[in-house]
């Protein structure tokens, strides 16, 4: 059988790695693949850069969108970035040109996922995109084809190394968040602008791709919830201990009575919890199924070597003759469903306020909560001098967030709260 010829757009970190695997393994995968893959062509910002390996024996290109035009390419790899611009082009012109194509550019998936999976079945071509979601874990894998019989009901995850490292940290070393973020830049492991991470984008693209594989449905970035981690503080850390929880951002997608729910936040979860032992820079992802109950995986995120390996399982499968459509169904059977909007979430909370000290807080904290019929599970006050401000956090049982936010506001307007109140949503897995 003929090599599948490839070209490579993007030459940072994945795709280094990806170069570095193809080279260093090429044997192993000619033979789980039945062909040899073979690099015809590269393109990147920077000609010159040491990467580790030369790029003489490859056809270079300035422009990567000419890469769908090339004869010599079945196959183009893009690792270029972002939800538009060159990377878009590139993919729509290759696809449209009948070449096969793998990304691991979640956002462009997470935007145009159901525009560029039909463009790909029009033109008989494969759109495969598993280091999209969660690096090295196979789990889009995992949904398309090892849960292929089930109907899934839920699927939740850690999808972002950098917020789950500087939760680790912070609950660790009882430092604030501004300290940990600043030392992660440090160390790589976080952008110089944290935006897409720390605010929860980064895990909302990955959750609106996992939601449209898992229930069948059109990807919907636009109906995600989303709040990131810059609110948490180290004293929440102690009080969620304190409670029996830990804190983690999740990406959480669910479908019941034919709505999907889809929501990126801070989460406390049991302390006994599996996903609550997921530390530092790892992902995990959690899937509920109708026969085969809970599947759990867990792995890096990210990095040139765990993201490169699951390029080249998508690779290797398009070598194989593999044509799965992206989300497990034609693009034609994709159900149009409809979002459940938070106000309707329904469930547990913990609340935390600050608070001037003085007789009568309490109470009039308590009667906002009769108002609105929310009722307090627990109660942890931090007492000092008279006139301080101290914190005073709530759980709240299970309550509709629309009730609950009401009840927020009318707390936020006395004059005893010094400032807007931290609220995490308690998950019971």
């Amino acid at each position: 059988m003929d090599p599948l010829r490839i070209g490579i757009a993007g030459l940072g970190t994945v795709g280094a790695g990806t170069v570095e695997v193809l080279q260093k393994h090429g044997a192993l995968i000619a033979a789980r693949a039945g062909r040899e893959i073979e690099i015809t062509a590269v393109s990147a910002r920077s000609k010159t850069l040491d990467r580790g390996f030369s790029i003489e024996d490859f056809d270079w290109y300035d422009d990567p969108t000419l890469m769908a035009e090339a004869e010599n390419i079945d196959l183009v790899v893009e690792l270029i970035g972002g939800s538009d611009g060159v990377a878009e082009a590139l993919v729509e012109n290759a696809l449209a040109a009948g070449k096969h194509v793998v990304t691991a550019n979640k956002a462009l998936i997470a935007h145009h996922g159901n525009e560029l999976a039909a463009l790909a079945e029009k033109n008989n071509a494969a759109l495969y995109c598993e280091a999209a979601v969660a690096g090295g874990i196979p789990i889009l894998k995992s949904l398309r084809e090892g849960m292929a019989a089930n109907a899934v009901t839920r699927v939740y995850g850690i999808l972002n190394g950098t917020c789950n490292y500087i939760l680790t940290e912070m609950r660790d070393t009882g430092r604030s968040f501004e300290d940990v973020l600043e030392e992660a830049q440090k160390l790589g492991f976080a952008e110089s602008d944290p935006t897409f991470d720390v605010d929860g984008i980064d895990t909302a693209h990955k959750l609106a791709i996992l939601s449209a594989l898992s229930f069948g449905t059109k990807v919907d970035f636009d109906g995600i919830h989303i709040e990131g981690i810059r609110a948490i503080a180290s004293i929440d850390m102690e009080f969620a201990e304190e409670l029996g929880y830990g804190i983690k951002l999740l990406g959480i997608a669910s479908m019941n009575d034919g709505v999907v729910e889809q929501r990126v936040h801070p989460c406390m979860v049991p302390i006994d919890a599996p996903i609550n032992h997921v530390e530092g820079s790892y992902n995990a992802v959690v899937a509920d199924g109708d026969f085969v109950d809970t599947v759990f995986l867990e792995g890096r995120g990210a990095g040139g070597g765990p993201t490169a390996s699951a390029v080249i399982a998508d690779i290797l499968d398009i070598a194989r003759g593999a044509r799965v459509p992206l989300f497990g169904v034609p693009v034609a059977q994709l159900a149009n469903t409809a979002t459940r909007d938070m106000n309707q979430h329904y469930g547990a909370y913990y609340v935390r306020f600050n608070v001037v000290d003085r007789i009568g807080v309490f109470a009039d904290i308590s009667r906002a909560l009769a108002d609105h019929h929310v009722s307090m599970e627990s109660v942890l006050q931090r007492s000092r001098d008279p006139e301080q401000i101290v914190p005073v956090v709530m759980t709240m049982h299970e309550t509709d967030e629309g009730a609950l936010r009401n009840t927020i506001e009318q707390i936020t307007a006395m004059d005893a709260v010094v400032e807007p109140p931290v609220v995490i949503r308690i998950e019971t897995f």
